[in-house]
C-alpha cells in the first residue's frame, strides 16, 4: 500500500503526510505551520502565498517532481491577472498536494514575521564617502565650438571644481542631454571614485541644484537573514534598518546543504542566485519606502557575506567551496554596478562594493567584523566571536590576528529545536529557572514583562506564546544546568532524580516542560534531549574553533571576549560561559559588539579609506582551517560537556555553582541508550 505524499515546510522544517488533494493551507494548519490567511481560504486575500521548490533534496530525502502540486486553477489565474503573483508563487488555499513536495513559506506570508535582530551600531564613523555631489554650470552649445555635451560637462568640472578628468557611466548617456536642458545647463552630478588616484565616474545627474540627498545601503547577507541599513551618505546617519529571511533557506538551512543542492541539481546555483537577488530588490524597495526615500537616490551598496553567499550573489557556482582546498573564484574586493548583478530596484549605475574574503571558509563578513572591532589594534589578546549558522572567529592583538570559521549549524537560530522558531513576537527569548523549585519564568519577544509578573497574560494576548528562539534555547539549557536538571554530559534527569515534575519521560529520555498552552489551543514548549544534543553540537563546534586559534597562538587563555551578531546582542555572558560556548574569562571582560559585520559594512560604505584599510588588513590575517586540523575533533569531543570536560572555568565558578549531578545510571549511556552487557 503506497504512502500518502510527504509535505515538508521550510523554514520551520515541519513535515507530515497528507492525502492527495489536500490544500496546502490545510496541511500547514494541521502541522502548526505559521502560514497566514485572512479570507478563510477563498483566494481573495493572498496572505497564504507559498513557494514550492522542485528538484532533488537529499537533506529531506525527497525528490520533488514538477507535478507535486495541482495545476494553477481559475481562482489563482484570476488573482494573478488582477493583482499579480510573484513568479513561482501559489495560493496555499488553492494549490493541492499531489506528490511529495517541499514548500517555502515566505516572510510576508507568516503571521509571526521575523524580527531580524541586527540593529545598526551607534559607533561613530569617520565620513569619507566614495560618492559626492557637485553642482556645475555648463556652457551652452555653440555652432562655432562643436564639442559634445559630455565634453562641456568635463570642462565645467575641471574649471569649477579642479577635477581634471572624469568618465560617464554608460547607463546615463541616453538621459544626459535631457537633464542638461531641463536644468538650463545647470546641473548636479554625483561623482564616484574607486580610490584616491582613479578618475571619478559620473553615476547620476539632476537638473539644477539637487537637494534631495544621497543614500547608500550596507547589507549583511547572511545564510539565514539579510539585514540592511539605509545610510545618508552625507552625514552617515542610518535612516532606516530592515531585514528579511534569506529565501535560499528553502534550498538548505546551512551552507553545505546549499552547495550540495547546487551539486545535485543542474542549474541549482542559478536558482539560488536569482532568489537572493530578488530578495535584495524587495528589501531595497521596502527599506526605501520605510524611510520615504526614492530608490533612484540609492547610489552605493556595500555587501558583506560568507564565501558561499558571496559566490551565489555573484552568480558563481559554489561547488569548489564544498571540497578541499576550498578555492574561492576570487578573494579580492570587488567594485561592480547594480546592472552587473541584475539588481533592478537600484539605478543601473548604482555602485556595488563587496568586501574581500579572508579565505575559502572565512568571508567578507569576517573581514567586516575585523574592520569594525580591530582585533589587531588591541593590547589585550581578544577573541571576537560572530555566530550565525556559521561561526566566524577572530583572535588577535597588536602582534598577530588569526581567523577561522566553524560550522555551528542553525540551532543557535532556533532551527532543529523541537519547539524552536526564529525570533518573532511571541517567541521565548529569555528564561530563568529557580534552582530551589525548578520552576521557570520567561520573557517573550514583544513583551517586557516576565511570565510571573502581573499583566503578562494580558500583554501577550496579541502575540501568544508561540515557541522558543535561539537566545531562549541557549539560556534554557544553561539554566537547566545551573538548576541541576541537566548533568555535565548533557543528560536531562527524571522527575524522581531532579525532584521536578516538569521533567517528563519521553521513551528512554526526558524533556523539561517550560510552558503548556494546549488547554487553550496553544503549543506545549519543552526542551527535549534532542534539543540539548543539537545545542551541544553547535557550541562544541564554536568552542573547538576558538581553541584551535588559541593553540596556534600558543595559549590556554584569552584576555577578552567580544560577542558579535544577534547572538552577542541577546545572550548574557554568564549563560554563554555556563554552556561552554566561549573560553573562561572574567565576566566583565565579555562584551557585546552588536552586529559587527553590519557595522563594518557601514564603515566601508561611508569611508573610502576604510575600504583600502580592510583590503590591506585581510592579507595580514592568518587563516586556520578547521576542516583539516587534527586537533579539531579532540577539542570538539571535550567541548561536548557542559561547560567542558577538561578546561577549567575558575572565573565562571566565582559567579555560579554548577551542581555535581549525574543522571547516567541503570546501564544507560549519556544518549539514553542501554549499553550492551559484556
Amino acid at each position: 500500500m503506497s504512502q500518502d505524499p510527504l509535505v515538508i515546510f521550510t523554514p520551520s522544517g515541519k513535515r507530515g503526510r497528507f492525502a492527495v488533494g489536500t490544500p496546502v493551507l490545510t496541511a500547514a494548519r494541521k502541522l502548526g505551520v505559521d502560514l497566514d490567511s485572512v479570507c478563510g481560504g477563498r483566494g481573495i486575500c493572498s496572505k497564504c502565498q507559498v513557494q514550492p521548490s522542485y528538484g532533488d533534496f537529499s537533506k529531506h530525502g525527497v525528490t520533488v517532481a514538477d507535478d507535486a502540486l495541482s495545476q494553477v486553477n481559475a481562482v489563482e489565474d484570476r488573482y494573478d491577472r488582477v493583482r499579480g503573483l510573484k513568479p513561482g508563487r501559489r495560493l496555499g488555499c488553492q494549490a493541492t498536494v499531489q506528490r511529495d513536495v517541499v514548500i517555502d513559506v515566505p516572510a510576508e506570508s507568516q503571521v509571526h514575521r521575523q524580527v531580524v535582530r541586527k540593529a545598526a551600531s551607534a559607533k561613530p564613523i569617520i565620513m569619507d564617502p566614495a560618492t559626492r555631489l557637485y553642482y556645475i554650470e555648463v556652457a551652452e552649445p555653440d555652432m562655432h565650438d562643436p564639442t559634445g555635451d559630455l565634453q562641456r560637462i568635463k570642462h565645467a568640472l575641471a574649471t569649477q571644481w579642479e577635477i581634471p578628468d572624469v568618465t560617464l557611466s554608460p547607463a546615463l548617456l541616453p538621459v544626459l542631454q535631457k537633464v542638461l536642458r531641463k536644468g538650463g545647463f545647470k546641473i548636479t552630478v554625483a561623482l564616484h571614485k574607486t580610490d584616491a588616484t582613479a578618475a571619478p565616474q559620473i553615476i547620476a545627474l539632476w537638473p539644477g541644484l539637487h537637494e534631495s540627498g544621497l543614500y547608500g545601503l550596507a547589507i549583511d547577507l547572511g545564510s539565514t537573514t539579510v539585514a540592511a541599513h539605509l545610510v545618508d551618505l552625507d552625514t552617515g546617519e542610518v535612516k532606516a534598518s530592515a531585514g528579511i529571511m534569506n529565501p535560499q533557506i528553502r534550498f538548505g538551512e546551512d551552507l553545505m546543504s546549499r552547495v550540495s543542492y547546487a551539486m545535485m541539481n543542474p542549474g541549482g546555483e542559478v536558482e539560488m542566485t536569482r532568489a537572493v537577488r530578488e530578495a535584495i530588490d524587495q528589501l531595497t524597495q521596502d527599506i526605501a519606502a520605510d524611510a520615504e526615500v526614492d530608490t533612484n537616490l540609492i547610489l552605493e551598496t556595500v555587501f558583506v557575506c560568507n564565501p558561499v553567499m558571496h559566490h551565489l550573489l555573484l552568480g558563481i557556482d559554489p561547488v569548489e567551496l564544498g571540497q578541499a582546498p576550498f578555492a574561492l573564484a576570487t578573494s579580492d574586493a570587488l567594485s561592480l554596478t547594480a546592472r552587473d548583478l541584475a539588481l533592478t530596484a537600484l539605478p543601473a549605475a548604482s555602485q556595488i562594493y563587496i568586501l574581500p574574503c579572508i579565505a575559502g571558509h572565512v568571508g567578507a563578513d569576517a573581514a567586516a567584523v575585523a574592520l569594525s572591532e580591530q582585533p589587531g589594534q588591541q593590547e589585550e589578546l581578544t577573541l571576537v566571536v560572530d555566530v550565525g549558522t556559521n561561526a566566524e572567529i577572530l583572535l588577535g592583538d597588536t602582534t598577530r590576528v588569526l581567523a577561522c570559521s566553524s560550522p555551528t549549524g542553525p540551532a543557535f537560530e532556533g532551527a532543529q529545536i523541537s519547539s524552536g522558531q526564529r525570533a518573532a513576537p511571541g517567541a521565548i527569548e529569555a528564561i530563568r529557572i529557580d534552582p530551589a523549585t525548578r520552576e521557570p519564568r520567561f520573557r517573550v519577544i514583544g513583551c517586557d514583562l516576565w511570565s510571573d509578573q502581573d499583566g503578562f497574560a494580558e500583554a501577550t494576548t496579541a502575540t501568544g506564546i508561540t515557541g522558543i528562539c535561539g537566545s531562549g534555547i541557549i539560556e534554557a539549557v544553561a539554566e537547566m544546568r545551573i538548576a541541576g536538571l541537566l548533568d555535565p554530559s548533557g543528560l536531562i534527569g527524571s522527575a524522581e532524580k531532579t525532584g521536578s515534575d516538569r521533567c517528563l519521560a519521553t521513551g528512554r529520555t526526558h524533556e523539561y516542560l517550560i510552558f503548556d498552552g494546549t488547554a487553550e489551543g496553544g503549543p506545549k514548549i519543552t526542551v527535549t534531549q534532542g534539543d540539548i544534543r543539537a545545542i551541544q553540537l553547535a557550541k562544541s563546534a564554536l568552542y573547538a574553533g576558538a581553541r584551535l586559534l588559541m593553540d596556534t597562538r600558543g595559549t590556554d587563555t584569552v584576555d577578552k571576549v567580544v560577542l558579535a551578531g544577534a547572538f552577542g546582542a541577546h545572550i548574557s555572558p554568564l549563560h554563554a560561559m555556563v554552556l561552554g560556548m566561549i573560553p573562561d574569562v572574567p565576566l566583565e571582560k565579555v562584551t557585546s559588539a552588536g552586529n559587527a559585520a553590519g557595522h563594518g559594512a557601514r564603515i566601508a560604505l561611508c569611508s573610502l579609506a576604510a575600504r583600502r584599510e580592510v583590503e590591506t588588513m585581510v592579507k595580514q590575517i592568518t587563516k586556520v582551517e578547521t576542516a583539516i586540523e587534527p586537533k579539531f575533533q579532540e577539542h570538539f569531543v571535550n567541548a561536548n560537556a557542559i561547560p567542558h570536560a577538561t578546561d577549567p572555568f575558575p572565573n565562571l565558578l566565582t559567579h555560579v555553582t554548577l551542581p555535581d549531578v549525574s543522571f547516567n545510571s541503570n546501564g544507560e549511556d549519556s544518549g539514553g541508550r542501554r549499553r550492551r552487557r559484556r
